[in-house]
């Protein structure tokens, strides 16, 4: 007969055992035994297995009534944080409008949890109050961002002022078309304001094209206000007020500027900053006060060309954005694009002036020969300009003549920038090479389109 395995002494197998381990009681102190007790049994000396013979008599071996499995004692429930509840769990209890109305700071960072976040949008959609106040608060959320420029939306100030004339309107507004001057010159002295006396004598690099080469000059933050005061100064004598170079000087934009550096006594130092912006102050004003027909009044620049006064302060609004740029770039400082609207109008601007750039370029053996001339104002061989972005749009460049109309149905090709890179191209501080255009059509064209945009840079 087989004996128990495992020190089972219960008579039973192991398909027997309760399903359930057994829980032991508490074991008798020492003191509890009795000096008769009999010995534990110990299985290591089971006399069923024992070769030695045991003399007395054996051992009990009749099978043990049977015990009452034993129910096992349940372990308290220990939720972790972040466990899914169970599908017949009791739903979160609803919050109140006071408690929602406190957790609208959080829900506009992001910091509730999926249930608040659930009845705080849910509250969003029946209660208006709250929902004024979560919009308030989640566009103050977006000024504070982290990762974005420090520099306020450049149409802020439109804004603010669009707002105060809706109450009480200006007796002189300042006409619509010189509002990008007025938005990059107030982006530029809040630039300006921030520096100390070592920033203004930061070097900055300027750069543009010259017929078929890139060229640079070094200079300092002081240097670029001077320069954009004095190229100011072409349009400030146009309305016939007190040039800041004086009487007598040049209209080439480049000769102003040499003059100024080379006239200045020493150095230029941030002194240069408030009568810069007091001359733009003074020009909108003025041209506030002339009425619609000053828009139409000549400015020259010298041999490179004239525009009408719209245009003109469209161009150093332009002039202002690139510059602030720069000096941005030379101090590591972020500086945005000028607003969509504004920038649609600076590139509309460039595209109109880019059909007489090229035939300059012609005229200096610069540019391919014109294939077809046609009447002024007729539809004349025409390249499509694309630009994509933030006040981009669609243009039709003239090829063989200023005076022909830029046409779809005579197009031999396509150009597509983005409008910053455009702009960039503008500027002088891309090459026509380099310039991330898509081109499609007549190669020829191409080049000479993407090289005059390029020569209409200057210092």
């Amino acid at each position: 007969m087989t004996g128990p395995q495992d020190g089972d002494f219960s008579g039973r197998g192991r398909e027997d055992r309760p399903a359930h381990p057994r829980i032991p009681g508490p074991r008798p102190a020492a003191d509890d035994l009795a000096p008769s007790a009999a010995p534990r049994h110990d299985p290591a000396r089971d006399p069923a297995r024992d070769p030695v013979t045991v003399t007395g008599p054996a051992p009990d071996m009749s099978p043990a009534a049977p015990e009452e499995p034993e129910i096992p004692r349940e372990e308290p429930e220990i939720r972790r944080e972040n466990e899914i509840p169970a599908e017949n769990e009791v739903p979160a209890r609803k919050l109140t409008h006071k408690v929602l109305t406190s957790l609208l700071g959080a829900w506009a960072l992001a910091a509730c949890s999926a249930e608040e976040t659930a009845q705080v949008e849910e509250h969003l959609t029946e209660c208006a109050p709250c929902a004024e106040e979560a919009l308030r608060l989640r566009d103050a959320v977006g000024l504070l961002h982290a990762d974005r420029s420090l520099d306020l939306d450049p149409l802020l100030r439109s804004r603010v002022l669009e707002s105060c004339l809706g109450r009480r309107p200006a007796r002189i507004p300042v006409p619509d078309w010189a509002a990008p001057y007025d938005a990059e010159t107030a982006r530029l002295d809040a630039l300006l304001r921030d520096f100390g006396d070592a920033e203004w004598h930061a070097p900055v690099r300027l750069s543009w094209f010259e017929e078929e080469r890139p060229v640079a000059r070094r200079t300092t933050v002081a240097g670029v206000i001077g320069h954009l005061m004095t190229v100011d100064g072409l349009v400030v004598g146009s309305l016939g007020l007190d040039d800041p170079l004086g009487s007598g000087a040049p209209d080439d934009p480049t000769d102003r500027t040499e003059l100024f550096w080379r006239t200045a006594t020493s150095p230029p130092t941030r002194a240069v900053h408030e009568p810069w912006r007091e001359q733009s102050h003074t020009l909108i004003r003025t041209v506030s006060f002339a009425g619609r027909g000053v828009a139409e009044l000549s400015v020259s620049y010298g041999d490179f060309f004239a525009l009408p006064l719209r245009d003109a302060l469209l161009d150093r609004a332009f002039e202002c954005w690139v510059h602030g740029a720069d000096i941005a770039e030379a101090v590591s400082y972020p500086y945005e694009p000028p607003a969509g609207a504004h920038l649609h109008r600076m590139i509309d601007l460039a595209a109109r002036v880019l059909p007489s750039a090229l035939a300059t370029r012609r005229r200096s053996g610069l540019a391919g020969p014109a294939r077809d001339l046609v009447a002024a104002g007729a539809p004349g061989r025409s390249l499509r300009l694309e630009v994509e972005g933030a006040g981009g749009g669609s243009w039709y460049i003239a090829l063989d003549s200023p005076a022909a109309l830029g046409s779809p149905e005579r197009s031999v090709g396509q150009i597509a920038l983005d409008a910053v890179e455009f702009c960039q191209l503008v500027a002088g501080h891309v090459s026509p090479e380099e310039a991330a255009a898509g081109q499609e059509g007549d190669r020829e064209a191409i080049r000479d389109v993407l090289f005059a945009a390029a020569s209409m840079s200057r210092l």
